[in-house]
């Protein structure tokens, strides 16, 4: 299987369980695998018959600008679910970052897999 990727993907959210993080909106940061056969695409040298990273990028920009969860993890699954739903990746990696949460670490976050890699 080959990789499709994105990443660094930074987008602004509301997401945190505390109160005063309700109230902001903050920044988190994503990198994405997608697996998928990529044969075909580069043999058509057709943008349909491959995955979009472009398209792929915008509806989860628009996606995370627009969510409000508490949890990274939430963000995380729901990210990977368009990906495979809407995208038909069978198989993606996900690392949602959340820059600045814990004083002293550059970022925190979850690492995802979900899909068959084959």
């Amino acid at each position: 299987m080959d990789i499709v990727f994105i990443e660094a993907l930074a987008v602004e959210t509301t997401i945190g369980i505390y109160d005063w993080e309700r109230k902001i909106r903050q920044k988190v940061v994503l990198d994405v695998e997608m697996g998928f056969d990529n044969a075909g695409p580069a043999a058509s040298d057709q943008i349909e018959h491959t995955v979009d990273y472009k398209a792929v990028s915008k509806r989860l920009i628009a996606f995370i600008e627009a969510s409000n969860f508490q949890l990274v993890e939430t963000l995380a699954e729901r990210c990977a679910a368009i990906i495979r739903e809407e995208f038909g990746a069978p198989w993606v990696r996900l690392r949602l970052a959340k820059p600045g949460a814990v004083t002293g670490a550059d970022s925190v976050g979850v690492v995802i897999e979900r899909g068959t890699r084959t």
